[in-house]
């Protein structure tokens, strides 16, 4: 099968965008569908990529079809959806590269062409190369049977005695494997993955998010025929599309219990029937988190947890909460791992991660207060990285610099304008005094320390704290005062 062949497939109404004609002669050896800025590592030669483009911002097109390119991807066909077309900038990427190019309508799902790819070359492949038509058929039962992906994988190689194979995430959760498979962690499976050992088909699935796509993994590259691994990709990519689909209704689930949670002067009663709906344990404990990924990229946050969740607690409750932010209540009191996050962050490297989380939640009455936390540590985490992942736990506010990160930055540049006064403008005489009040405060208030600090003579340090203090209304010898000031000092 060609490209040509695809873009003259009149029930896919796609849309040529750039293309020569040696080009369109090219044997298209499989589909990958990703979002990836860099999508080369699981991009094999002769794929055609399906993307949406939830990845593309000004200026990334060129990362994004070089990485094809070095693939030795066949084509690219975008969802015309996201962006209302295709952009001009990855267009002309595409025609410096030498990748074909077409624009998928909106209507037509990339299940269709994955489909239309896959039944050709099942046409074009020998007995010995597909499925058994009696694997394929128990296939077929199963996903009738909205079966797990467990069962999926297993029945797909039952008749290949001993082999391995995995079902992995982009951050390297396993999924599931066959039977008799080692255990591998997941920060050696993303090596695994990465670098391109063994055999990587994606699993093309519609409505997932990057952070949970899956992928099918063999160990051993001779250990099927590419035909087989395709067909089996394919079953699982329905088998995915049903899981999506059962979520749904958890999410919506949960979506309810956050907004119990976040209502003034909601009722404790209601709480518990609400976990119970969300399939929580009755009694505790929890952990709750809530992320975001930036106004550039919205709704990938709760993929994102629900992919934490997978690594740390499977069952958890992930929704939205009113105000948009993503949240989950995880089945347990223990921490989220720092290296966790850092994988699922990995994901969409192009993309920051903010999160934060609370302390244990002993039951349902505690979770409305674990959840303040989780969003004040939030705030903080984005506020002191705005442009790279960060998980902030509220337990890590042993100071009071580290507290105030917390504050939204509008609160706190009110803060220090207020209690500062005159003294929060930028004239060089109010500089001279705020850096005076600044040394004074770190050496406790020590007129001695201060002036040989800044190499000053006492009486000098004693006008311009007198000055401080009338341009604030302070009295620098009361702590209160103080602490005030201190405050609105790291406000700045």
């Amino acid at each position: 099968m060609h490209v040509e062949h695809l873009l003259k497939d009149v029930s896919l109404g796609l849309r040529p965008l750039w293309a020569q004609d040696a080009l369109l002669a090219r044997e298209i050896t499989g589909v990958t569908v990703t979002d990836l800025e860099d999508p080369a590592r699981f991009v094999r030669p002769g794929e055609v990529v399906l993307s949406g483009l939830v990845w593309w911002a000004p200026g990334r097109a060129e990362r994004f079809v070089a990485g094809l390119k070095e693939a030795g991807a066949a084509a690219l066909f975008v969802g015309e959806e996201t962006h209302g077309g295709v952009p001009e900038e990855l267009v002309e990427a595409c025609a410096r590269h030498g990748v074909p190019v077409a624009g998928v309508p909106a209507h037509i799902m990339f299940r269709a062409i994955t489909d239309t790819v896959y039944l050709r070359r099942w046409g074009e492949l020998s007995r010995r190369q597909a499925l058994p038509e009696n694997a394929r058929v128990r296939l077929s039962r199963l996903l009738a049977q909205e079966a797990g992906p467990g069962d999926v994988l297993a029945a797909a190689f039952a008749h290949l005695d001993g082999i391995a194979a995995y079902v992995f995430t982009p951050s390297g959760r396993t999924v599931t494997a066959t039977a008799g498979t080692a255990a591998v962690p997941a920060r050696e499976t993303a090596a695994l993955v990465a670098d391109g050992r063994g055999v990587t088909v994606s699993v093309a699935a519609d409505s997932v998010s990057p952070y949970e796509r899956w992928l099918l993994y063999l160990p051993d590259p001779d250990g099927a025929p590419a035909g087989m691994l395709h067909e089996v990709a394919a079953a699982l990519g329905r088998c995915q599309e049903t899981v999506v689909r059962r979520r749904a209704a958890e999410h919506q689930a949960a979506d309810e219990l956050g907004a119990l949670l976040t209502a003034p002067g909601a009722t404790e009663g209601a709480l518990p029937a609400a976990v119970r709906e969300c399939g929580l344990p009755a009694d505790g404990p929890y952990r709750v988190l809530v992320a975001d990924t930036g106004a550039r990229r919205p709704g990938l946050a709760e993929g994102a947890l629900a992919e934490v969740a997978g690594h740390v607690a499977p069952g958890a409750a992930v929704g939205r909460l009113p105000e948009g932010l993503a949240f989950a209540v995880l089945p347990t009191a223990g921490d989220v791992p720092a290296d966790v996050w850092a994988l699922v962050a990995g994901c969409e490297p192009g993309v920051p991660l903010h999160g934060g989380t609370g302390s244990a939640a002993t039951g349902p009455g505690a979770l409305a207060g674990a959840l303040a936390q989780a969003r004040y540590a939030f705030t903080s985490a984005r506020g002191t990285t705005p442009d790279a992942s960060a998980l902030v736990d509220a337990g890590a506010f042993t100071s009071l610099a580290a507290l105030l990160t917390g504050v939204p930055a509008e609160v706190r540049a009110a803060y220090s304008r207020t209690v500062l006064g005159p003294l929060s403008g930028e004239r060089a005489a109010t500089a001279v005094l705020l850096s005076t009040l600044e040394t004074f405060l770190a050496c406790d208030g020590s007129w001695a320390r201060t002036a040989e600090a800044l190499h000053l003579h006492v009486n000098t340090v004693h006008y311009r704290m007198q000055r401080v203090e009338h341009f604030t209304g302070r009295d620098l010898s009361r702590l209160s005062d103080r602490l005030d000031l201190w405050a609105a000092l790291m406000c700045r």
